[in-house]
């Protein structure tokens, strides 16, 4: 790619959206000197309907549909996703050029600074938690059964704003976002990703690309790390095969081990927190794909199916 191209990366206009493409954005110019990079901001729908649940909406492009839209027309070249908000199955035309390597991929307690209790263990009856996430609600309840769960939108800052303003004991963040921001001195509690299972894809970063682009997937390449790859490949197998997304409380951990095996842990629970459905599988790395779909079709036989059934059938969805 000859100097004066400029290549244009698409992206949120959130702080931390931002942030992510700044990253991508210095690192493509380190490991390619010879290419200008720009970085156009894109409004998704999810940064315009700031009144509804998250779990209540029904497109599964929520934070992603917009920036795609750009691509496909190429008003931009690639655009920098949160792997967790980009959907499994992409628009005809458009694929993964890269996936990042993982930040923190735990969840954390961040306690409102009224509240001498730090951690979620001994936060009293009655205590409301903040979280956006049905997957981190299920979780809580089942942990702390004692609590209360608020609902919250909005991104990290406004989310830690709100918390200072409330009389909530503390929110549930994803560490990587709050480190990225410089928010680690609220930090409480770092919650245990194989006792608090994360998002699908959480930590990582996706550049999405037109398929067909071969020059540009040959540059963003330089920045896939496989371990990353393989761990998430198998959590959006195993989302895709559950037909997840915000309206259901799907967790899971996935990560390369020693010896090169591929670990992959999920589980399924109720809203209320009472019924959680576990399992665990492991293999090559290579066969991440079907690690996903194996330990997917285990959780449906062992109740999974019968939760997932009553969620969709209790939950309006808006549109």
């Amino acid at each position: 790619m000859t100097r004066g191209r400029v290549l244009r990366i698409g992206t949120r206009g959130s702080e931390l959206a931002l942030w992510q493409a700044g990253w991508v954005q210095d690192r493509l110019e380190e490991q390619h000197p010879d290419i200008v990079t720009a970085v156009e901001i894109i409004k998704t729908k999810g940064d315009k309907v700031l009144d509804s649940a998250l779990a209540e909406m029904r497109d599964k492009g929520f934070f992603t549909r917009e920036i795609e839209h750009a691509l496909l027309d190429q008003t931009v070249d690639l655009a920098v996703h949160s792997l967790k908000d980009l959907p499994t199955e992409l628009p005809a035309g458009l694929a993964i050029g890269a996936v990042t390597e993982r930040g923190d991929i735990r969840d954390v307690f961040i306690p409102n600074p009224r509240n001498p209790l730090r951690t979620l263990a001994g936060q009293p009856k009655g205590a409301v938690i903040a979280t956006g996430s049905l997957r981190r609600r299920c979780q809580l309840l089942h942990l702390c059964p004692g609590i209360t769960v608020a609902d919250i939108r909005g991104n990290v800052s406004t989310r830690i704003k709100k918390l200072d303003e409330s009389d909530w004991a503390g929110i549930i963040l994803a560490r990587a976002g709050v480190e990225r921001l410089g928010w680690e001195d609220r930090i409480g509690e770092t919650l245990s990703a194989e006792k608090f299972l994360p998002a699908v894809g959480q930590g990582a970063l996706a550049i999405e690309i037109r398929g067909d682009d071969e020059r540009v997937r040959s540059i963003v390449s330089t920045l896939r790390h496989l371990p990353t790859e393989y761990a998430t490949t198998a959590e959006r197998s195993l989302l895709h095969r559950l037909e997840g997304g915000c309206q259901v409380p799907i967790g899971t951990f996935g990560r390369v081990v020693e010896n090169q095996v591929l670990k992959l842990d999920a589980l399924v629970g109720s809203l209320d927190g009472r019924t959680i459905v576990r399992g665990s599988i492991h293999g090559e790395p290579s066969n991440a794909r079907g690690l996903g779909e194996e330990l997917a079709e285990q959780l449906l036989s062992a109740g999974a199916d019968r939760i997932l059934e009553a969620i969709r059938a209790s939950r309006p969805l808006s549109p």
